[in-house]
């Protein structure tokens, strides 16, 4: 059995990985995400993915590493993580009664080197929202830590009328992808 690593604090994600029943063990990485003038999400979060699987697996012992990093594009606009109660307002303001694109995107790197990756994307339907609602959400904290604002798995889930793809995307994992990628990976020998 191949020795993993997460490089992730992502609850989510480790609950994703423990439900594939994957063992692993966690490590956060230290990357900044911060987009590039021009970046794309798919391209973001590509890219983050990989740079937090690279960084953590520079001091990961031969072990492959696992990285992963959410956005969410709404009208061409990406969406990260609120950073006040205004800003989870405007975006959840924004989603509501609309449809919008949920893109997370992984890497496996071992030593320093990224062995695969791929973008995952879903496209999720809010119905309308209300000015109390989304208030009542934001008075939860759950919004902050959860890029568009919301979550999927926790009361966010009570907003959204319809997914296309992957739930598990949503959440913050594409779990088919990425055990398919460590499998290939297992056959290849872990190359």
């Amino acid at each position: 059995m191949m020795k993993l690593t997460l490089a992730s604090a992502s609850p989510r994600r480790r609950e994703l990985l423990e439900r594939a029943g994957l063992r692993f063990d966690v490590r956060h990485s230290e990357v900044i995400e911060q987009p590039r003038p021009g970046e794309d999400g798919a391209s973001f979060a590509l890219r983050m993915a990989r740079d937090k699987a690279v960084a953590v697996s520079n001091g990961a012992s031969g072990r492959l590493v696992i990285g992963a990093d959410t956005v969410v594009e709404c009208d061409g606009a990406t969406m990260g993580k609120p950073l006040d109660a205004a800003d989870a307002r405007a975006m959840l303001s924004r989603l509501s009664g609309r449809t919008h694109t949920v893109i997370t995107a992984f890497a496996i790197a071992r030593e320093g080197v990224v062995r695969d990756s791929a973008a995952v994307t879903s496209r999720v339907t809010f119905r309308a929202l209300s000015a109390d609602e989304i208030g009542a959400y934001i008075a939860t904290g759950e919004p902050f830590d959860k890029a568009g604002g919301y979550g999927i798995q926790g009361f966010g889930g009570t907003f959204i009328d319809r997914v296309e793809g992957s739930r598990d995307n949503v959440m913050g994992l594409p779990v088919a992808e990425v055990l398919a990628a460590l499998a290939a990976l297992n056959d290849a020998g872990g190359e």
